[in-house]
């Protein structure tokens, strides 16, 4: 539907929903240990989707099916699975050779891209990401994987040679840190998730994945390809509650690596859980409170256009996005009639619409919590200056640009991780700059202008601020190559498709003294091939 049409009509009726698109209930009793898909008798949670069907009696969100809501037991045996398969870097997934564990991952992706369209169709109902957009994430973790294979490769292939310094002759490779939880974000709960998973499967680490709570369903096609590609108990499934299943899993000690995409809060609380946090190596995305900066000489077409997609893509849903833009005073009147003009020409509608922008919210509550940020900016002087900003109907919400926003307002600190968009004016640089100083985040900025010098000048200050500095485009996380990282608050770690097998690693070595002995010994192991990891292997 177009943006101008009343929000009321937005929802389909569940007979006018294209056949191709419609979802059987996906009730989730399957789930994977130690190699074996078991089948859960227990208690479930059902799921509902943001997509609602028009009734009667109104919007319905739509049952879409329901996982298992596992508990200490069912968590303490994936982890003991883990811990068994690991076998304290004895087993044979940690032990085993690079090319052999290469091969692995191949077949888990050529078995993964059988299963495209199912896992299309549930990130379309579960979280209402558009169909577009849903077969970007699956293809993009796709590509993640076989480019993750490419950077293993290279990193093996220079680790493949001796080095004999001040007399003493060594091999250095990377091994692994041991057992993995893996814990990915909703907005991204394919891409995301494997971006960590992948990597640390890959460096012979042992995995326990618990998917987000919004994100579940979308896990299950993938449970054979699982099963097929690894080894028992390198790879365990778990569902439920995550105040419920995460603690006892933290608690035990028994975690080695903690990979998580979420908020400060639930990162601090399961940190805090370890006994032995010095032993505890974790890879942290977290909040951030990307600015864009738009300065007197910028290209407001483009400006307007990569803000645009920075701050509404996927609703706004993206650690990513621009959570506030800085914009000059002396052209702020031109760019927001501009940038609410971009607004109104949006489709909004289902996922499954050609060309839709805007769609319904996954979380519950999520309109209610955006509308008492809108009526906060309100009370603090602030109005939506777009028309129809903020209105609601059930779980959709359509987008808000709110101006001027200050630093009474709770928009200007808070992360509101939807389509609200707030607008500052600014007349003296150092404004954008000082807010960024104080903020507790530190990922990205958007930087807009054509002046050479007075970008530059921003430029050098904002590298050491925020870990990417964009130059006339939105902030993203991609090409996977590139490192994706966070100051302050907003990361622990840094993740790219190199990057991730360093964080899911340690450089380890063997070393002998320049003796002949020495020099027969480690020449008998490397010829015999006797070693997995002394050795000069080199993987094509």
């Amino acid at each position: 539907m177009p943006a101008t049409a009343p929000l009321e009509t937005i929802f389909p009726a569940l007979d006018a929903i294209p056949a191709e698109f419609m979802l059987t209930p996906a009730n989730q009793i399957d789930y994977l240990l130690n190699g074996e898909l078991r089948q859960w008798t227990g208690p479930v949670q059902q799921v509902y989707s943001p997509v609602c069907c028009a009734t009667a009696e109104g919007p319905v969100r739509q049952l879409i099916g329901s996982f298992p809501l596992m508990g200490e037991t069912e968590a303490l045996a994936a982890l003991d699975s883990a811990v068994s398969a690991y076998n304290n870097g004895r087993g044979h997934w940690p032990t085993m050779p690079v090319w052999q564990r290469i091969e692995h991952l191949q077949k888990f992706a050529w078995l993964m891209k059988e299963k495209r369209d199912e896992v299309v169709k549930l990130l379309m109902w579960e979280i209402g990401k558009s169909l577009v957009d849903s077969r970007k994430e699956f293809d993009r973790t796709v590509d993640y994987i076989l480019d993750t294979i490419d950077a293993l490769k290279e990193l093996d292939r220079v680790s493949s040679r001796f080095v004999i310094e001040q007399g003493i002759i060594g091999q250095i490779r990377r091994a692994p840190l041991g057992v993995t939880l893996s814990m990915g974000p909703y907005n991204y709960p394919l891409n995301e998730t494997f971006t960590t998973l992948i990597p640390a499967l890959i460096m012979g680490n042992t995995t326990v994945v618990k998917p987000p709570r919004h994100g579940v369903l979308l896990f299950h096609p993938l449970l054979k390809a699982f099963q097929e590609a690894f080894p028992p108990g390198v790879v365990n499934t778990l569902y439920g509650a995550g105040r419920v299943i995460t603690p006892p899993l933290m608690s035990s000690g028994k975690v080695d690596s903690l990979a998580f995409i979420g908020t400060s809060k639930a990162a601090d609380t399961l940190q805090k859980a370890h006994p032995k946090p010095h032993r505890l190596r974790v890879t942290l995305g977290l909040e951030a409170k990307n600015p864009a900066i738009i300065l007197p000489d910028a290209d407001l077409d483009l400006a307007v256009s990569e803000c645009i997609t920075g701050s509404l893509s996927f609703n706004g849903q993206r650690c990513t996005a621009l959570k506030i833009i800085f914009v000059h005073e002396s052209v702020s009147e031109k760019f927001l009639q501009l940038f609410s003009n971009a607004i109104a020409g949006l489709k909004c509608g289902m996922p499954w619409e050609p060309g839709v922008g805007i769609t319904p919210l996954p979380e519950s509550g999520k309109p209610e919590y955006l509308a008492e940020l809108l009526a906060d900016a309100a009370h603090h002087g602030a109005k939506v200056v777009n028309e129809g900003g903020g209105s609601m109907h059930a779980t959709f919400f359509y987008p808000a640009v709110v101006y001027p926003v200050n630093e009474r307002m709770r928009l200007y600190n808070e992360e509101q991780f939807g389509p609200v968009v707030p607008v500052l004016p600014f007349s003296d640089i150092e404004t954008p700059i000082r807010y960024m100083v104080n903020s507790c985040y530190g990922q990205q900025v958007s930087l807009f202008g054509r002046d050479s010098e007075s970008m530059a000048a921003l430029i050098d200050q904002l590298v050491n601020q925020v870990c990417r500095v964009n130059i006339n485009s939105q902030c993203q996380r991609g090409p996977d190559i590139f490192p994706f990282a966070g100051r302050k608050d907003s990361a622990v770690g840094t993740l790219s498709v190199s990057d991730a097998l360093r964080a899911f690693s340690i450089r380890t070595l063997v070393a002998a003294k320049d003796q002949e002995s020495n020099k027969e010994l480690i020449g008998s192991i490397v010829r015999e091939r006797h070693s997995h990891f002394l050795s000069t292997d080199f993987i094509l």
